[in-house]
């Protein structure tokens, strides 16, 4: 599982929510591969429900709970849950908010008398609209999508997470022979058997006990003498 912050709208307006990006099934204590009916993962209202009581929880015990309003309690916290196939389309969407700011120069269309002229696309209809705001406040919208230092805007659970790097190798392994369910060649055809046993004997992560990969060689950078 992978999660995304996500804290504006196209108007910079401040609406806080992540991006979950699921995998339709897990590994079992025995460690076979067992998936999720079509198109059905978990049900979505009690799954807001849990989440909003272990946000509570979490901010108590970090003695924050004070500091948060006390409406936003009372607010039903919306869970939108969607089959999105291989989950590629989804990866594309939140790629950019990983590194992309709330707003883009090229958004920004003038500065005058103390105002700034910005466009966005207005979700519910996909048109291009204008949004004129003093400067103290298009600051202050901005300033409320800066993320405080050390602050991890993505984070990696399950299968997914670096401490669990063997468990995703055993995950995948299952998924490519089982070329009945998901359409993919069989070992046999692939050779699979034999890069599994490549990785086996190639040198891991003393940490996380992944395989390590060659990606590329670093040519040697001299320096200059003063």
């Amino acid at each position: 599982m992978v999660g995304v912050l996500h804290t504006w709208t196209r108007d910079l307006r401040y609406h806080p929510h992540v991006h979950y990006v699921v995998t339709g099934g897990g590994l079992d204590s025995k460690g076979r591969w067992q998936s999720c009916r079509n198109e059905f993962l978990v049900p979505g209202k009690p799954l807001g429900i849990i989440f909003l009581a272990k946000v509570r929880d979490s901010l108590e015990k970090a003695g924050l709970f004070n500091e948060v309003d006390s409406g936003v309690w009372k607010k039903e916290w919306v869970i939108d849950l969607e089959p999105v196939g291989t989950g590629e389309a989804s990866f594309k969407y939140l790629a950019p908010y990983i590194f992309r700011v709330a707003i883009s120069n090229n958004r920004i269309l003038k500065l005058e008398d103390g105002k700034v002229t910005f466009k966005y696309k207005e979700s519910a209809t996909d048109q291009v609209r204008l949004s004129t705001l003093r400067a103290e406040e298009f600051i202050r919208r901005f300033l409320q999508h800066v993320l405080p230092p050390r602050f991890v805007k993505v984070r990696y659970y399950g299968l997914l997470s670096p401490s669990n790097r063997h468990l995703l190798e055993r995950a995948r392994e299952l998924l490519g022979s089982n070329a009945g369910e998901t359409g993919a060649r069989s070992p046999e055809t692939t050779g699979e058997e034999s890069v599994v046993k490549e990785a086996k004997d190639s040198p891991r992560c003393g940490i996380c006990g992944s395989v390590l990969m060659m990606v590329r060689r670093l040519r040697a950078k001299w320096r200059e003498p003063p």
